[in-house]
């Protein structure tokens, strides 16, 4: 793995913690406040590359499903306070098709 000068443990740890809660079906294991901290750092880190380098992979596939897509992209037009119509205005922007 290529050094990228970030310590990669904290990433790894939160991933542990949220595999660990939801195996157990304890999802207090991992606090709303704390999903909600990290939540918040992804999304303006995904949101800063895709501008400056282009089209990135948010999520694995093959890790999630379609419901905990619509789920996540519900809540978050509704904590952003948009709707779908929002949504539709923004959604093939920087597509290529």
């Amino acid at each position: 793995m290529a050094d990228t000068g970030i310590d990669a443990s904290a990433g790894d740890a939160f991933v542990a913690a949220a595999e660990r809660a939801l195996a157990s079906g304890d999802l207090s294991r991992v606090s709303s406040a704390e999903l909600e901290r990290v939540m918040t750092a992804a999304v303006r880190l995904y949101a800063a590359k895709t501008e400056a380098e282009g089209e990135q992979p948010p999520v694995t596939p093959e890790r999630v499903t379609p419901t905990d897509i619509v789920v996540t992209v519900s809540a978050m037009l509704r904590a952003a306070g948009m709707n779908i119509w929002d949504l539709s205005m923004w959604f093939r922007r920087g597509s290529a098709d």
